[in-house]
């Protein structure tokens, strides 16, 4: 399948000032398989050392540091011939060796020539908790998200349907009606299957929801055993309670977060470390009141008031247990969980662009679902799940602030009308 990270990989490779590469991303996401994929396609061959499928290659960092030192037994373990700029040395779930993350530095320092990728999930969580340290600095960086709906469409082999959203998104000409509909029926297997590759590929195999779903409960139990082994014991059962609450909250009218409903009388003290490690984790995505809206924006942004949304729609509706024709189908019965799953479709999709998002409210009842920094300017976001909504937030918003335009994200086809720019559900990615 194609991802779209991998252009960014080969702006990585051909960089004049390149540096070891680390790429993060919740588990299952498939970081190992771009990279691999990447490696085929770029390199002579790949020397691949995956320390969560084998402990013992922890040897390979035991005494030195030095890269004089770490290739040839990397050589040894891989049973590759380590070449400068033709072999790529990828050191996979790396979070199980620190000391190989550690290495990057020298790396950096002793023998740039040489192209190296870390790769692993939980990161953040896990290093802290470690001796050894984060080479800060001296590394760049990646993030893999979920698919996004651009990345579905391709996999299904819809490239050109991907053109014309592209097109239309660009001209403000609105889809053909025949394309538009059978578009907003994709968007909803997409919301079903979400974008965890796994899921993507039984999907397209099958096109048996029932095995996608398998899939979904799979990881989630994955992302419950992790709770457990990179945690702390009191907090275990923290961050067990502030997930399932997440996915609780979004079937709110006010979508902003209350650690209250995590439990009955829960505080930011209590719930805080939780939140953060499942931030950390790739888990959740967390997204920042602003108190105004300036620039820079973050420098306005207000941390104890956010919104937290799924890393991933599909495992978002398999955690709710949310019927599969509910969602294709649009029953009623699912009215006060669909704006929230909408809103957590759009935070996924603008996220997997690279966007710092926000969010505004105002005193009164006014909110704007996501702010970004777009090109220069700063763009308010409403969105909307049905395609017949008013946005009052958005007037408010544009009155207040006046923004060079606003964007409204609905089940509407394209259009572009008195400083709004009008895009379908299924065109997020466009942004």
């Amino acid at each position: 399948m194609l991802r779209k990270i991998t252009s960014e990989l080969l702006g990585w490779k051909n960089s004049g000032h390149r540096r070891p590469l680390i790429l993060q991303g919740a588990r299952q996401v498939g970081k190992t398989y771009a990279v691999l994929e990447f490696a085929k396609d770029q390199y002579d061959n790949v020397a691949h050392v995956n320390f969560e499928l084998d402990a013992g290659a922890q040897a390979i960092f035991e005494g030195s540091l030095d890269p004089k030192e770490i290739i040839p037994k990397t050589e040894l373990y891989t049973k590759q011939t380590v070449s400068k700029g033709r072999t790529l040395i990828f050191y996979d779930e790396v979070q199980k060796c620190p000391p190989a993350l550690t290495s990057l530095k020298y790396f950096a320092e002793l023998a740039p020539e040489y192209h190296v990728i870390a790769a692993g999930s939980l990161l953040g969580v896990a290093v802290s908790r470690e001796e050894h340290s984060f080479p800060v600095g001296k590394a760049s960086r990646l993030t893999l998200f979920p698919m996004d709906f651009e990345e579905f469409l391709s996999a299904m082999d819809k490239q050109d349907i991907v053109d014309r959203i592209k097109n239309c998104f660009e001209l403000n000409t609105p889809m053909d009606t025949v394309y538009h509909n059978a578009l907003l029926e994709l968007y909803r297997q997409y919301l079903v299957v979400g974008g965890m590759p796994d899921c993507v590929a039984k999907f397209i195999e099958t096109g048996n929801y029932a095995l996608v779903r398998a899939a979904q409960k799979s990881i989630l139990n994955d992302y419950l055993d992790d709770m457990s082994k990179y945690n702390s014991k009191n907090e275990i059962k923290k961050t067990r309670l502030a997930y399932s609450s997440v996915t609780a909250q979004l079937s709110k009218k006010n979508t902003r977060f209350q650690y209250k409903l995590i439990k009955s009388g829960g505080r930011a003290a209590e719930f805080e470390n939780a939140i953060e490690w499942l931030v950390l984790s790739g888990i959740v995505l967390r997204v920042n009141a602003l108190e105004t809206i300036k620039k820079p924006l973050e420098n306005y942004k207000n941390i104890d008031s956010f919104k937290i949304f799924a890393s991933d729609v599909g495992l978002l509706c398999a955690k709710n247990d949310v019927l599969p024709n509910d969602i294709l189908y649009g029953s009623s019965e699912l009215n006060d969980f669909k704006g929230g799953l909408t809103e957590n479709y759009v935070c996924s999709a603008l996220t997997s662009r690279g966007y710092e998002l926000y969010t505004w409210h105002s005193e009164g009842e006014a909110e704007i679902d996501f702010v970004l920094q777009r090109e220069g300017k700063i763009i308010p976001v409403e969105v909307k799940s049905a395609d017949n909504s008013k946005a009052k937030s958005l007037k408010t918003y544009i009155g207040k602030f006046k923004p060079e335009y606003s964007v409204k994200v609905s089940a509407n086809n394209f259009g572009f009308e008195n400083g709004i720019k009008t895009i379908p559900l299924y065109a997020a990615f466009c942004l």
